[in-house]
């Protein structure tokens, strides 16, 4: 538990059962874990595009949109754990829920105990490959702009901003090297780990969104700038307000 313990983890439990999903809110909390609660896939879904989970904790059978589609969801935009906990347990599920890209996979009933090991494994797998290395830093500055890379938190003028995941890699890859400029298929390249299609107006969106965010006037941008006919990179700022 050291390493889960350098920082507050940050859970999703996507339930419909609404006294299941109380007591794994208690549960994780109760081992120090900070846990949200939905009960739909849609609203796991929304959830996930405005705030930065470490873990999901995923029930299949959901109202209008079930697990598998919120599973396939997931793996199509983020790379976080995501623990199966669910009444289907039969082999097939189980093969298609690791197959669709699920970490783990868990069936009802289960016991408190075994649910809390397997989140611990996850986490302590999950934070260890996603360890900052120790010549980075873990918080970055810009201006008034702040990355807490290790709690996933961003703050701009000395408000809090929600970004989903992708949006929070995009502006930790631009501050991390804030001189150098980034092509959208660099960008591209590095975030989603694919290759880049000339016609893929992902990063575009995603820059779009991130201005839309942070700064004060998105229609002239001071923190992520266009390089016409290159890319992007984090606006210049007076020396003295840059914090390396």
């Amino acid at each position: 538990m050291e390493l889960i313990n350098k920082m507050q983890p940050y859970i999703l439990a996507v339930e419909d059962d609404l006294e299941i999903s109380k007591l794994i809110v208690k549960t994780l909390s109760e081992e120090n874990y900070k846990v949200d609660s939905v009960y739909d896939g849609r609203s796991a879904c929304e959830v996930l595009r405005n705030q930065v989970y470490h873990l999901v904790i995923l029930d299949l059978m959901l109202p209008d949109m079930d697990g598998w589609d919120v599973l396939r969801w997931i793996r199509n935009h983020m790379n976080i754990p995501v623990l199966i906990l669910t009444a289907r347990d039969s082999e097939a599920d189980t093969i298609l829920g690791l197959n669709l890209g699920a970490d783990d996979y868990l069936t009802k009933p289960y016991h408190v105990g075994e649910l809390i090991a397997r989140v611990n494994a996850q986490l302590r797998r999950y934070l260890k490959l996603n360890e900052q290395s120790p010549k980075e830093s873990s918080i970055l500055h810009h201006g008034e702009l702040t990355l807490n890379c290790h709690t996933c938190e961003a703050t701009v003028r000395n408000q809090t901003i929600s970004l989903t995941a992708k949006e929070f890699a995009i502006l930790e890859l631009l501050m991390r090297s804030p001189k150098q400029i980034y092509s959208k298929s660099q960008i591209f390249a590095a975030i989603w780990h694919d290759d880049y299609t000339s016609d893929d107006n992902t990063v575009m969106v995603h820059i779009r969104r991130l201005r839309e965010k942070i700064e004060e006037n998105p229609s002239q941008p001071v923190y992520i700038q266009t390089i016409w006919g290159i890319g992007y990179r984090m606006g210049k700022l007076d020396s003295e307000d840059i914090v390396w």
